[in-house]
């Protein structure tokens, strides 16, 4: 069995759709570089990366707009979201490709986020074992996925409390989970164990097919049309939107 590239609706518009018709309280992305993926976010939002080349009006009709150029286990160390008593609704994690990044990403997210709120992972639906590795000394040319592919795995064996949601938002998929447990440490608990088992393990040798088993995918197209389920509870009224009014003095 080999693996295979998801033709769904592309992902950047699956988040522009669902942003352009939910209004979040607080929404948070880790991993934004340009800004792209965030300009079209109404919500009140964090944005963290090492590393931005913003060229563009990002902030559009945000109330809020918090940048953080720093990598994201320094943003979680700073305090910020304990500061200001701040639980996000949703957030986009597509940071650093390697597991263990994303692992903790989605541990340090999870704590901070409502119990109803989605976690959204991107590139966990690799097309070729070639875009899965490690070395970073020898990325192929083309995608790059890294091997966040084993949040799958490991969410479902580690975190079964938890629903996940895989789309098939081309070109690499998009996890949503939900069914969050804020208080819950057990991946933070196995994080040493995680890691041993599988640092070294590759989707080969794990299996493409015990991969694919681990999930069914669902039509992004049919959950956008079907009003973005996993989203009802976290949808504020449209009154509450900020709209920018240009004044001259």
């Amino acid at each position: 069995m080999e693996l295979t590239k998801v033709e769904g609706m592309r992902y950047r518009k699956f988040l522009g759709r669902l942003h352009a018709r939910h209004l979040f309280d607080w929404y948070l992305e880790v991993g934004c570089r340009t800004g792209a993926s965030f300009a079209p976010v109404r919500s009140r939002t964090i944005a963290v990366d090492p590393y931005f080349r913003v060229e563009t009006n990002v902030i559009g009709s945000k109330p809020a707009l918090h940048v953080f150029q720093m990598t994201s286990d320094d943003f979680f160390r700073e305090g910020f979201i304990e500061k200001l008593g701040i639980r996000f609704s949703f957030s986009f994690l597509d940071g650093m490709h390697l597991f263990e990044f994303l692992l903790r990403d989605f541990i340090n997210t999870e704590r901070n986020s409502r119990p109803d709120g989605v976690i959204a992972l991107h590139d966990c639906c690799p097309f070729s074992v070639e875009m899965t590795s490690r070395d970073l000394d020898n990325l192929p040319k083309g995608a790059w996925t890294g091997d966040v592919w084993k949040l799958i795995p490991i969410l479902k064996e580690y975190r079964p409390d938890l629903t996940v949601t895989v789309l098939d938002c081309a070109p690499t998929g998009l996890v949503l989970v939900s069914g969050l447990s804020p208080d819950n440490r057990v991946l933070e608990e196995n994080y040493d164990e995680i890691l041993h088992r599988y640092t070294e393990m590759g989707i080969d040798t794990f299996g493409v097919k015990t991969f694919y088993d681990q999930f069914s995918f669902t039509d992004a197209r049919e959950f956008t049309a079907a009003g973005w389920p996993l989203f009802a509870s976290l949808r504020q009224d449209e009154a509450l939107a900020l709209v920018p009014e240009k004044i001259t003095p």
